[in-house]
């Protein structure tokens, strides 16, 4: 058994690491949640999640993974054969997709590479062919957490309008809420589904969907059979900070404190120091003689870097070494990249130095691996990181 001493370096693209502020904000004694304390807790916390999805309209919290969420937006908006417009730009998006079938709705797949997101020209050309209007909704994840490659969701909901195509715009922000630039009201977005563990820096277990005006009204059209996760309830009981169910009582302390260090911040700092270290990993990426998955410049996510490895040499391995010698966590392959790639989180309560301890970790690894070539990624990073303080 290896002994670490230290503290770990968790480097998968979620769950990130939860700042001390957050813990001890968690860590307060349990109130009724049907009592005048918890009313204005949650009157707080639903007003100012708002502000991180950049909506003036209702956010749903729910206690529950992302997944839920995903779950949440199709059965209260659709109904059994009802076609949806899906992209497979990653293992996450897939996902969905097979939520999707499971509740008989009728997917109409654009197929992918896994290196590239959502293409607007096809959601334009799709929706044009589409004369009848039966595809009801089309979904796309922000940002693929398997691939690092994020999608251009201004220019899908612009697709969308100039096809005038009344189609419900529904998107998984799961991974890119409150590290990368996101506007639920200016895009029109119709459902913005989120989770806790990412960006918001919390543990798992909130998922949230932001809702439009539209998708109110088609939620009562709606036949799918729905209760944990009907949004009507729940907007009932949220007029006065209350939920239907028992919620997630000391993850809401967590949610309330997280929100107001991302306002001390200020979003627009959040999302540039995200920025610089999504270009100063590639920068190491690059000098080690690795390969970005995603391959659109203009699509290089923020939050997460997906490195391919060269074809002798397995993955898995590769983090298995990393995590026995410097105790560090990088994220797995998955899906059909799976022991291909590994990949470096760089989101959340996160600092520069953290960055350099975690490169620094992957380019011994890389050493320890046999690539003697591998070096001068973190020169490299260190580099552009003091350029761009100074």
């Amino acid at each position: 058994m290896v002994t670490h001493t230290g503290r770990h370096f968790l480097q998968i693209p979620g769950p990130t690491s939860v700042p001390d502020r957050v813990l001890r904000a968690i860590d307060m004694p349990v109130i009724d949640h049907r009592g005048p304390e918890f009313a204005e807790l949650g009157k707080q916390v639903l007003a100012d999640i708002k502000t991180i999805f950049k909506t003036d309209n209702p956010v749903i919290i729910f206690p529950s993974s992302g997944s839920g969420a995903w779950e949440a937006a199709l059965v209260n908006t659709l109904s059994a054969g009802d076609k949806v417009l899906m992209f497979e730009t990653g293992q996450f998006a897939n996902l969905w997709v097979k939520m999707a079938q499971n509740f008989d709705l009728d997917v109409e797949l654009v197929p992918g590479d896994w290196r590239t997101g959502v293409d607007p020209a096809i959601v334009e050309e799709r929706l044009r062919k589409d004369s009848n209007h039966q595809i009801k909704a089309v979904c796309a994840v922000h940002n693929e957490t398997s691939t690092g490659v994020t999608s251009k969701i201004k220019a899908v909901r612009d697709a969308i309008d100039a096809a005038g195509h009344p189609a419900l715009f529904m998107v998984d922000t799961v991974s890119s809420l409150g590290s990368i630039d996101y506007r639920h009201d200016e895009w029109k977005v119709d459902v913005t589904v989120g989770g806790s563990q990412k960006g918001l820096m919390l543990p798992p277990g909130l998922g949230f969907t932001a809702i439009s005006d539209k998708a109110i009204r088609e939620a009562e059209k709606s036949k799918m059979h729905r209760a944990y996760w009907s949004w009507k309830e729940m907007l009932e009981a949220n007029k006065t900070g209350f939920f239907p169910y028992t919620p997630a009582t000391s993850l809401l302390y967590g949610l309330k404190e997280a929100i107001a260090m991302l306002h001390e911040e200020g979003l627009n700092n959040v999302f540039a120091r995200h920025a610089r270290y999504g270009e100063a990993t590639r920068r190491a990426v690059d000098a080690w003689g690795l390969e970005n998955l995603a391959v659109n410049s203009d699509e290089y996510s923020n939050v997460v870097t997906t490195v391919l490895m060269p074809k002798d040499y397995e993955a898995d391995v590769f983090r298995k070494l990393v995590l026995d010698k410097f105790d560090m966590s990088l994220g797995t392959g998955l899906g059909k990249v799976a022991g291909k790639v590994f990949r470096i989180g760089h989101l959340g309560h996160f600092n520069d130095l953290m960055l350099m301890g975690a490169l620094s970790g992957v380019e011994m690894g890389l050493k320890l691996s046999g690539m003697q070539n591998a070096k001068g990624g973190v020169e490299a990073a260190l580099e552009y990181l003091a350029e761009q303080a100074a």
